[in-house]
């Protein structure tokens, strides 16, 4: 049963690097890292027993090696695809005795039992090992070329054989600082973000190559693994080249864990020197030559069987088996997860069109009924996506009309522009040549008149911003799949609303233009909120006498300090300039009022003040309530009403289907990419259902 754990996860992995797809799925796996020189191929190729692996100088692993090992006595298939529940595995044909190739070990009587098998050439076994060698090193290089370039897409080798243990293993390429020959200049960065991109999965278990005869804080699988793992909890270490320490010294206290500790510990091995390889020395006679190392030697013996490659693959092999039997439960919630969303992405992005007419129409039919339902809803407020974060749609309109809008016209003061001798000035001038008895209503009106048509800029203003928050709910709506499968559709649907937004600020702005001038044009001084002429001249009189009460103790005939009772004419207080007596003078070219007022102009001044002051609030209270009515009249609800009409009258033609509906690349791209993980995933989920 946990052999077969193993063989499911392999199952998994071929389920997703058959169909070409990235996977998603973070599967239980072993991934191997260490420097150039830790002596990290030879580890491999001691635990599968064979001589498989490019060697060279600089980089040699240039592609992540998935190296699947499948114990032959385990009844594994041979299908290189993976097999379903129901499937029944089918075996090539063995070779004979006669024909089996001799691998550079020499046990040739092996080769039949012995056998690799590449994910991109199923089918195909690969008896002679030489030969898995050269294939390794031929689909390196159609992948990234001759020189020193690297890859993170995967090569997938599984060997089958009765001397492995069934295990996965994860080969990366060798960390290394200085580029040499043709390497790229950043070559460090990009093996360090490809080992990574593997090590930082939680579900990896990470083997550390690390040479024994060099300082081991200075390891760089081990900083790298610390950096993703830093308490050690699923790195295991693998001491290399214990037969080259100095003489004296050992890795006693790495194993006790006093150095660097590792919870899954460490592992020393002894592998095969250069000169080994160079002289074909066999890996059973290296693997032999360790086995003796460790029992002899005086620091070992007594651990001698926590020592060694077959240690190493037995431990790997349990850790793996464990650690799957752990996350299985995950995985299986994973891959039903992931299954049903690709599902449901490949159902929003919809099945190919084909040709029919009546098909093409009915889809713009309805994603434009679908367009002006939910552009209606989300004005309303009925929308199913309504935000618990920030105001949209219908609210945002709200707060233009009762928050953005009002308070810029309630806070609009008349006396921030009209002084006392503006009104005094205007006073004179609407007299004309003779002088008036009475407080003019002319003054009054044109001096409220000009108040009024200061509210027009305002609202038009806010005119503006709602047909702001209409294009704002229309880019909101252009957001939804169906107009990124339609990159045609979108843009016809963004020009055709916009111009009918902007056709129906037409109106609206003339109609709020109208109400500005309806209240211009017409001063109602009947208003029954406006102050009336007796109130207003109470209220001038009782602050006369307020003032005057303060002033008893001055003697002074005016009712306030800045007015004047001495008057040698009706303009007398208009001026401050000494007359010469007997002079007919000509007035200056510029008259401008100047001087104390008067008790009549200061109590004329007032009360045009408190007239004025209570008309312009009823203004400004009606248009607050009218410019909104107005906007939502002929801009907001004809959208509502009149703009699926409109766009049907745009796009609902025969002869623009076609071009409307071409999707978009992203879109034909992504359909292919979900069926692809669909494919996988659903291999991937009756695998894991199986077990």
């Amino acid at each position: 049963m946990d052999s077969h754990l193993i063989k499911t996860i392999n199952k998994l992995q071929d389920a997703f690097s058959t169909v070409g797809v990235q996977n998603p799925i973070d599967l239980p796996q072993i991934v191997v890292i260490g420097s150039q020189s830790s002596g990290k191929s030879s580890v491999l190729e001691n635990i599968v027993g064979r001589d498989f692996l490019p060697r060279g100088v600089g980089i040699v692993t240039r592609r992540p090696l998935v190296l699947q090992l499948i114990n032959k006595r385990d009844g594994y298939t041979t299908n290189s695809a993976p097999i379903s529940a129901t499937q029944s595995p089918t075996l090539s044909k063995s070779p004979s005795h006669s024909n089996a190739n001799v691998s550079e070990s020499g046990d040739s009587e092996q080769n039949m039992n012995e056998w690799g098998e590449f994910l991109h050439l199923p089918g195909k076994k690969f008896y002679d090992f030489t030969e898995i060698r050269k294939e390794i090193e031929k689909e390196t290089e159609l992948k990234v070329g001759k020189n020193a370039g690297i890859s993170d897409q995967p090569i997938n080798l599984r060997i089958f054989s009765p001397k492995v243990l069934t295990l996965t293993l994860v080969d990366l390429p060798g960390l290394t600082k200085v580029p040499v020959g043709d390497q790229p200049k950043n070559i460090e960065k990009l093996i360090r973000d490809m080992i990574l991109k593997y090590i930082i999965k939680p579900n990896a278990i990470i083997l550390a190559v690390t040479a024994a005869n060099t300082d081991l804080a200075n390891s760089d699988g081990l900083k790298l693994a610390r950096e993703v793992d830093p308490e050690g909890v699923r790195t295991i270490g693998v001491l290399t080249k214990v037969d080259l320490m100095d003489s004296g010294t050992d890795v006693i206290d790495i194993l006790a864990g006093r150095v660097i500790p590792l919870r899954l510990g460490y592992v020393p091995v002894v592998n095969r020197g250069q000169k080994d390889i160079d002289t074909n020395k066999s890996i059973s006679k290296a693997l032999e030559a360790e086995k003796q190392f460790f029992e002899n030697h005086s620091s070992y013996k007594s651990k001698a069987q926590y020592c060694g490659t077959p240690f190493l693959a037995r431990k790997l092999n349990m850790i793996l088996m464990h650690h799957i039997r752990n996350t299985l439960p995950e995985i299986k919630i994973k891959i039903a997860a992931s299954l049903q969303k690709y599902q449901a992405e490949l159902a929003q992005l919809g099945d190919p069109l084909g040709d029919d007419v009546a098909s093409h129409s009915n889809l713009v039919l309805n994603i434009i009924t679908e367009f002006c339902s939910e552009f209606r809803t989300i004005i309303d407020g009925n929308s199913n996506d309504l935000s618990s974060f920030e105001l949209s749609g219908g609210a945002r309109i709200s707060y233009v009309f009762h928050e953005s809008f009002k308070d810029a016209i309630t806070s609009m003061d008349p006396f921030d522009q009209i002084k006392d001798v503006d009104i005094r000035t205007i006073m004179y001038n609407s007299s004309g040549s003779s002088p008036a008895l009475f407080v003019g209503s002319t003054a009054f009106e044109v001096l409220v008149k000009q108040q009024i048509k200061r509210l027009e800029d305002p609202s038009l203003k806010c005119v503006n911003m709602i047909y702001d928050e209409l294009v704002r709910i229309l880019n909101q709506l252009l957001q939804r799949q169906v107009f990124k499968r339609f990159p045609s559709l979108k843009e016809q649907f963004y020009s055709t609303v916009i111009s009918f937004f902007k056709a129906s600020l037409i109106p609206t702005n003339k109609l709020v233009q109208s109400i500005i001038a309806a209240e211009a044009c017409y001063i109602n001084t009947a208003h029954p909120d406006f102050l009336s002429g007796h109130k207003a001249m109470a209220k001038v009189q009782e602050k006369i006498n307020q003032k005057n009460n303060l002033n008893l103790d001055k003697r002074s005939s005016s009712p306030l300090d800045d007015t004047s009772n001495s008057n040698t004419g009706f303009f007398g207080s208009f001026f401050t300039k000494k007359k010469k007596p007997g002079v007919l003078e000509n007035p200056p070219p510029v008259l401008k009022a100047s001087g104390n007022l008067s008790e009549r102009e200061y109590m004329e001044t007032e009360m045009i003040k408190l007239l004025l002051q209570s008309y312009f609030a009823i203004v400004k209270r009606t248009v607050a309530d009218l410019v909104p009515k107005a906007i939502m009249l002929n801009l907001v609800n004809h959208s509502k009403e009149e703009l699926q009409r409109h766009l049907l009258s745009e796009l609902y033609k025969k002869d623009v289907f076609e071009e409307l509906l071409k999707e978009s690349d992203m879109t034909l791209q992504r359909r292919k990419e979900c069926k692809k993980m669909i494919e996988a995933l659903s291999k991937a989920d009756e695998i894991i259902n199986s077990v």
